[in-house]
């Protein structure tokens, strides 16, 4: 993965990195109510050898002191040192516990001990720093004593009294709070890529690069109002959506130039992809282009086409396969010039069988030879089977992705079942693809290119010619 593709992940995903942010900032702030307050006493000691007059004794006592110090700072939290300090303050405590709360240090090349004692109660703190510095310098006098007639030759002073603590050093909120900042980032993040690794539902046409090497033909934007006006190339030919479809009219035409099919199958994965709305809508495109074009209704099971098309059809396709009607008697024209549609008909109990027999190839090759495009609208592919019949007697299959809608197990397992039947796939249409958002893509121009509307009054007129003439103005400085 790369960056732009982490990126696009966050932006999809800041719902996720956001909770687990603010989850793991709250736990840390909660954390830190909840723990105790602790204070630190400081106390520092001095080392020092007593005897010697002149500078090679002085500086010989130096290094014997600095050697001392490292082994006194490991003596600050020995039973010899504590139990008295645990009896002369009456504490409730072992020498073990207490050692727990000491912490003693030697700064290199010193001669001074740093002594720092925690404890919730922070006047307690201070009282055993400082009784803690004054049974240290007794014990190392006593201890450094050769016999009880002899002089200590170490000498241990208290150079900085511990003072009671104003402020807790622990928790420390800014701390805490940062650290379940960084952690809830990271755990957010992590979080939003094992979600986009798991899902696997096909959101933009670029998560089949990874399904499919068939080439995506086409790709149309998800549209709310879809549904209250499916044929939209019809209804707002100036749109943006609109304009996708002239773009799959163009790509389709050059799909296998070499063989270029005349009847093409329009199926999907999964019902509600949106193939009958796409095959409608290209139709309307291919006859603006001059092409005569016939719409086949081909789901003999749940045929929607006549529905969207405003059209009525208790006669069709089956009554044509069974004998039953000539073709040009159930052939009706469409509103738009150059289409004709021919709708199912009477919903049969063997569509399949139907749809794979002679009569429906001999049918195929009647209307191959009047109309440049035949169009078939046919079923999903993986609920029923008709979709891959229909492939070994049309020139090709479009197969229509629905974004947010199918899986890439779907598409694999219908690209398959055609693939089982030797059907000829020209190609992917990805429809319902996002516009906005983290997983739309440049291919979408939403504003459209529409012509301009012309002003209506005179003061409409003079403030886009200011308009025009500061923008100019703008370019020339540029």
């Amino acid at each position: 993965m790369e960056l732009h593709d982490y990126l696009r992940i966050a932006r999809k995903r800041w719902r996720t990195i956001l909770v687990s942010t603010l989850a793991l900032v709250a736990v840390a702030a909660l954390f830190t109510l909840w723990s105790p307050k602790v204070y630190q006493a400081r106390t520092q000691l001095f080392v020092s050898t007593s005897g010697g007059s002149d500078t090679t004794q002085l500086l010989q006592g130096g290094t014997f002191t600095q050697q001392r110090v490292k082994s006194y700072a490991d003596l600050v939290t020995t039973p010899t040192v504590l139990e008295p300090v645990i009896k002369d303050l009456g504490l409730k405590t072992t020498p073990d516990a207490l050692a727990g709360q000491i912490t003693a240090s030697a700064p290199l090349d010193t001669v001074l001990i740093d002594v720092l004692v925690r404890n919730q109660d922070p006047a307690q703190a201070a009282s055993i720093a400082n009784a803690l510095g004054k049974q240290f310098s007794s014990t190392v006098t006593d201890l450094e004593r050769v016999s009880s007639d002899t002089k200590s030759p170490v000498k241990v002073s208290i150079v900085r009294p511990a003072a009671t603590p104003t402020s807790p050093v622990s928790p420390n909120a800014m701390r805490n709070v940062a650290l379940g900042l960084v952690l809830g980032l990271l755990v957010g993040l992590g979080l939003a890529l094992l979600r986009d690794q798991l899902d696997t539902s096909i959101k933009a046409p670029r998560d089949l690069k990874d399904v499919t090497d068939e080439t995506v033909i086409g790709t149309i934007g998800y549209d709310s109002d879809s549904a209250r006006t499916p044929l939209i190339v019809k209804a707002d030919p100036l749109s943006p959506r609109a304009e996708t479809f002239r773009a799959l009219r163009t790509n389709l035409q050059f799909v296998d130039a070499a063989n270029h099919p005349r009847s093409i199958t329009f199926t999907s994965s999964l019902p509600g992809e949106g193939k009958t709305t796409t095959t409608a809508n290209l139709a309307i495109s291919l006859a603006d282009a001059g092409s005569s074009v016939c719409i086949v209704e081909g789901d003999l099971r749940r045929p929607r086409l006549l529905r969207y098309l405003g059209m009525e059809g208790s006669v069709g396709l089956t009554d044509v396969l069974i004998g039953r009607a000539d073709l040009d008697d159930v052939l009706q024209p469409f509103g738009v010039s150059g289409i004709t549609v021919l709708g199912a008909g009477q919903l049969p109990p063997n569509p399949s069988e139907l749809l794979g027999s002679t009569a429906m190839a001999a049918t195929l090759k009647k209307l191959e030879s009047r109309f440049d495009y035949v169009i078939i609208d046919a079923p999903p592919l993986l609920p029923v089977t008709d979709a891959a019949v229909l492939s070994t007697v049309t020139g090709g299959v479009v197969v229509v992705i629905g974004c947010g809608i199918v899986r890439t197990e779907h598409v694999t397992r219908a690209l398959e079942s055609l693939a089982a039947v030797k059907g000829s796939v020209l190609g992917l249409v990805v429809n319902r693809a996002p516009t906005k958002g983290a997983d739309a893509e440049s291919y979408y121009y939403r504003d459209g290119y529409a012509p301009e509307t012309p002003p209506r009054t005179r003061r409409g007129a003079k403030a886009k010619a200011d308009r025009e003439s500061r923008g100019l103005a703008g370019v020339g400085r540029s």
